[in-house]
């Protein structure tokens, strides 16, 4: 299984607008943007509470 073309992207894209409507995407996109942040920030600090304790895995 390849990368995703120009007509791949443009389906995703198309079926997304159809679903959500266009109002409602950035406000979407944000929130995955948001989760995505706080989920690496969480990893963070929670390997460097483990380098803390010396609990390496």
């Amino acid at each position: 299984m390849g990368a995703l073309g120009p007509l791949e992207w443009t389906i995703i894209i198309l079926v997304l607008v159809l679903l959500f409507g266009a109002r409602k995407i950035p406000g979407l996109a944000r929130g995955i943007g948001r989760g995505i942040f706080e989920f690496r920030k969480a990893m963070k600090d929670g390997k460097q509470q483990d380098d803390e304790d010396g609990n390496r895995t």
